[in-house]
């Protein structure tokens, strides 16, 4: 099903006897049964005005024509969406309402925020099948309940998104990366958390073992040369620094992992003990982003790296192999998540 307007949304949901499962591009998230119900149709962006910094557009748009409008006018998506195609050996186009259902954020989330944090307003089809507007088209809007947070990282689960109202950022003049190679995972943490407990403004902190720990500043040229500098300073300790070119578009994309045969699992956790984390489950492979606040594990087939990985602040999430799903929620978030589902899905229309 690929309804054209969101009226024609609103009614397959007032009629659905099955459940639904959403799909933007079809390019990221764990594959579920149930009838697809696609958004490609409600795409096309609605406003743009770079002055404002605002951007509206249909839940369908491919995400590739919003940055190719955005750059031609010197502005971005600054939380610098993944492409996980490669990763997940998905085809397809990533579409702004997949990123928003999906929360997918890059990088430089350690800098400016996730994508929820630049999401000014949504509509959306409830499971009722009833249009729903929240938030607005400007950054002062704050009026009432902030469903626009809320939808962002649903997956799908209380809603159809129609429209999404983005901020959107300049692009900056210049960026550095600094390097710091053959680090242990510990040592790598500790380099990333000093860099960005800094007050140098790190927009990128990555660790990929075997090839170097990698930081990036941005912004205007001379800012970033003196930045980086004074970075180089309180770096000195964990050995070398170099300057070189940064892996952040390999880095957002787990290019790295991609094609390459295994269980794939994305761990969120505190930075400190991710290397404690990482070392008890034993992984094929793995790439740290966030400052080891998410780390990507390639694991043997059919081994379950939750119960390798014991008792931590956090949670894993298998996108590949035979643990895939949603990670198992705490019962207390999962008596809200069930709580919220009742409200905006009381028939379970949503898979």
């Amino acid at each position: 099903m690929r309804p054209e307007s969101e009226a024609e949304l609103s009614g397959i949901i007032r009629g659905a006897e099955a459940p639904l499962v959403v799909q933007g591009g079809g390019t990221r998230g764990v594959a579920r049964a149930g009838a697809v119900l696609e958004t490609g149709g409600l795409a096309g962006v609605r406003l743009y005005e770079p002055g404002a910094l605002t951007l509206v557009a249909g839940a369908g748009t491919p995400v590739a024509g919003i940055e190719a409008l955005l750059a031609a006018e010197g502005q971005r998506l600054a939380f610098e969406v993944p492409d996980l195609r490669g990763l997940l050996g998905r085809e397809g186009a990533s579409t702004l309402g997949g990123v928003v259902a999906e929360n997918a954020s890059g990088p430089r989330r350690v800098a400016v925020g996730a994508c929820r944090d630049f999401c000014l307003g949504v509509r959306f089809v409830d499971g009722r099948g009833e249009i729903i507007r929240n938030g607005g088209r400007v950054m002062k809007n704050v009026t009432g309940y902030d469903l626009v947070k809320l939808l962002a990282g649903s997956r799908g689960r209380l809603g159809v998104l129609t429209e999404v109202a983005l901020k959107v950022l300049p692009q900056p003049e210049t960026e550095a990366t600094l390097v710091l190679r053959g680090l242990g995972d510990a040592q790598a943490v500790a380099a990333m958390s000093a860099a960005l407990g800094s007050p140098y403004e790190v927009t990128g902190a990555a660790h990929l073992p075997g090839e170097g720990t990698f930081l990036r500043i941005e912004g205007f040229e001379g800012s970033v040369r003196y930045r980086a500098g004074q970075l180089a300073g309180v770096l000195a300790g964990f050995g070398v620094v170099e300057q070189g070119v940064g892996p952040w578009q390999a880095v957002r994309d787990v290019a790295m992992l991609a094609g390459r045969a295994g269980d794939l699992w994305r761990l969120s956790l505190r930075p400190s003990q991710a290397a404690d984390v990482v070392a008890r489950i034993g992984a094929e492979a793995v790439v740290y982003d966030w400052g080891g606040g998410l780390v990507w594990a390639l694991m043997a087939p059919g081994v379950d790296l939750r119960a390798r990985a014991g008792a931590f602040a956090g949670h894993a999430t298998c996108l590949r192999g035979a643990f895939a799903g949603a990670a198992p929620e705490p019962a207390e978030v999962a008596a809200l998540a069930q709580g919220l589902q009742q409200q905006f899905d009381p028939r379970g229309v949503f898979a």
